[in-house]
């Protein structure tokens, strides 16, 4: 299957790019500009071809209600019996810090973008001229959103966290209602952090195939592994949290790379892409000099003429200008016809 490119400003994003590493900024900017203007300093240092915020306000994605379906699990790793509220309001994005984030961005070489969570981030997102947008996994179910954000034209991102085949399928469905076809979709495993064993990154090529979409990989594990492993199995796009210093703390901070991490996670990936290569088996250009230094038979010895070929005159050793070296066991016994000097290429016409 041929996946189409889709271009997104100055980056273009398919299987014969490299992967297209974008830093999630989320929460870890810990409520200052500063902090999030120095991440993407960060981010365009480790050499991220984008960042991304969250478009929300506390209002926009929950209620400010005190009861156990408002309130995390006490057993949460991360977060443990905190309510969404609360949560919320402490992660989310100013949206007035919007323009200078992304401008920034811009000038040093990345796009700005965001995951909207209603439909007045979309608009705004729209109208302040981001080049894409996503869907959280939280908000996969949520069509009537998918639809809207499908709907501005711009390059769609959905990722698929909790969901299943049937949900994943629905919600490109949606997106495609809108004629909108410049569409990723990501792996994902909602969990902050996700153990590896979670993954089922081979899951990747099963989405691409069944959606015939892009699909890349929104990254929750602790360091680079995984996003490695996803490119070498078709992974287009990879996101992974990043923050200045995990020490620093925030609500994200636990399971994001810090910049010289996510430097590795760029070189790494972009190495796995190259690595792959083409399905094909045989020679490769780069091997000229090897191939000449497979073994081959040589005469090992000075040897007079009328003497018979043995393991003691004839070896086969490197480079490759003799005879097979298979071959031995038709030769051996054979009679030198003249007088053959140590370093001769084995030949027949030498008996």
């Amino acid at each position: 299957m041929s996946l189409e490119a889709i271009q997104v400003g100055t980056r273009t994003i398919g299987p014969d790019h490299e992967p297209f590493v974008i830093a999630e900024m989320s929460g870890n900017h810990n409520g200052d500009l500063e902090r999030a203007l120095d991440i993407v300093r960060a981010a365009a240092d480790a050499g991220a071809h984008a960042v991304k915020i969250q478009t929300y306000t506390a209002d926009t994605i929950t209620l400010d209600v005190d009861s156990p379906m408002f309130r995390l699990s006490a057993d949460h790793p991360l977060w443990p019996n905190r309510r969404l509220y609360d949560l919320y309001t402490e992660a989310h994005t100013p949206w007035d810090w919007h323009e200078p984030i992304f401008a920034l961005a811009q000038e040093l070489g990345m796009l700005g973008f965001s995951a909207p969570f209603d439909p007045t981030a979309v608009d705004f997102l729209h109208g302040i001229g981001v080049p894409m947008i996503k869907s959280a996994s939280s908000e996969i179910t949520d069509l009537p959103l998918i639809r809207s954000i499908a709907a501005t034209g711009l390059p769609t991102i959905i990722s698929t966290g909790t969901a299943t085949m049937g949900e994943i399928d629905a919600a490109v469905r949606a997106a495609r209602e809108t004629g909108n076809e410049r569409l990723v979709v990501l792996a994902c495993t909602a969990s902050y952090p996700a153990p590896p064993e979670a993954s089922n990154l081979r899951g990747i090529p099963v989405l691409r195939d069944a959606l015939d979409v892009q699909v890349g990989l929104s990254d929750h594990t602790l360091g680079i592994g995984a996003s490695v492993a996803a490119v070498a199995l078709g992974a287009t796009v990879i996101e992974k949290h990043l923050t200045l210093d995990r020490a620093d703390g925030g609500v994200d901070a636990d399971f994001s790379l810090d910049p010289g991490e996510f430097a590795s996670l760029v070189r790494e990936t972009k190495i796995a892409w190259q690595a792959m290569g083409k399905a094909r088996i045989g020679p490769k250009e780069i091997e000229a000099e090897g191939l000449r230094f497979r073994r081959s038979l040589f005469v090992s010895r000075d040897v007079k003429a009328g003497e018979k070929v043995s393991a003691d005159n004839v070896r086969s050793v490197r480079p490759a200008d003799g005879m097979p070296p298979d071959s031995f066991r038709d030769i051996e016994g054979r009679v030198f016809r003249e007088d053959v000097p140590l370093g001769t290429p084995m030949s027949l016409d030498l008996l």
